[in-house]
């Protein structure tokens, strides 16, 4: 029969204890920083809000230009506006307008 001592004992349940919590501290430390970790998702949620803005913009200006093609349907022409582009592509100017050069 084979009789451990009192030492191997304490000594056995302390590394069964320190290699356990030196595991948990190895997953908790990747779930923090890992790829998937939390700060990971707080990078993620960052760079979302600022995604979201940018597509908001977009969204802003892509009414704007869709309400301007509007004002170009055949059905409900603008006349000034399609004066104005009709210069701006031909380079025309009428002959009652004042025109300001400027340096560039």
């Amino acid at each position: 029969m084979q009789s451990r001592s009192r030492l191997q004992t304490i000594l056995a349940t302390l590394a069964l204890h320190v290699g356990a919590a030196a595991l948990i501290g190895y997953f908790a430390y990747h779930a923090y920083t890992g790829e998937h970790g939390i700060l990971a998702k707080r990078n993620f949620e960052q760079d979302m809000q600022q995604l979201q803005g940018e597509l908001d913009d977009l969204k802003a200006q892509r009414a704007a230009l869709e309400h301007k093609v509007g004002l170009l349907v055949a059905t409900q022409l603008d006349p000034d506006l399609l004066d104005e582009q009709g210069r701006r592509q031909l380079d025309f100017i009428h002959p009652k307008d004042v025109v300001l050069l400027r340096n560039k």
